[in-house]
């Protein structure tokens, strides 16, 4: 594992944030299966992939300098 890639696309992360999330949820009577439970943590990675690609594309055209 030698592929660096921002904390956002991390399925794992994302994975962990959702478990945290249904956790929190169960203290007040929510549940959520496993299908739920992934489906959701792909939904977020590939949002958060979205959303990276879009600031990535924002920052470069506000960019000052030039791209060799």
């Amino acid at each position: 594992m030698n592929e660096d890639k921002p904390w956002y696309q991390s399925r794992g992360v994302w994975g962990g944030i959702v478990a945290l999330v249904a956790a929190l949820a169960g203290l007040f009577g929510v549940t959520l299966d496993a299908a739920t439970h992934e489906a959701l943590t792909v939904s977020l990675t590939s949002a958060a992939a979205a959303i990276g690609a879009v600031v990535a594309i924002i920052g470069r055209l506000a960019a000052q300098k030039t791209l060799r």
